[in-house]
């Protein structure tokens, strides 16, 4: 009589099976899961600042233009070191007079953070984002 091998080699056949079944429920089932959104709330009204902003508008690349609304004087263009000094000047009259970024909706990303950086190294305080309310 022959004398049988012991076979040391796993059969991976039916854990390849189960992996499958398991792939085709949580396909079938992924879509009903609830989305992840995330409900923000909503503003219906915002308290007026006390102080007028200093408008830093973001136009281009190193392209900012400064609108002083305490004085009423129009909006005029600026260089990277005109800006830091009257910004500057400006809270050292007020330390509470707030600095708001304005951009366009279509203006990059980058530009925008990069002035709020470089307002940030230059010790500006109170930097903020205008945006306007949804009506």
């Amino acid at each position: 009589m022959r004398q049988r091998r012991v076979m040391n080699q796993i059969n991976v056949v039916p854990y390849i099976d189960v992996m499958l079944v398991l792939l085709v429920i949580f396909m079938v089932t992924a879509p009903m899961m609830p989305s992840g959104t995330v409900d923000l709330p909503k503003m219906q009204k915002t308290s007026q600042a006390k102080e007028q902003p200093l408008i830093v508008t973001v136009k281009g690349r190193d392209n900012w233009t400064l609108e002083d609304r305490q004085t009423n004087k129009g909006p005029s263009s600026v260089k990277e070191q005109e800006l830091l000094e009257r910004l500057k000047a400006a809270q050292e009259q007020n330390p509470d007079r707030p600095v708001v970024i304005q951009a366009d909706k279509k203006m990059s990303y980058e530009e925008v953070m990069k002035l709020m950086d470089l307002l940030q190294r230059n010790n500006v305080n109170k930097v903020g984002l205008l945006v306007q309310s949804a009506q």
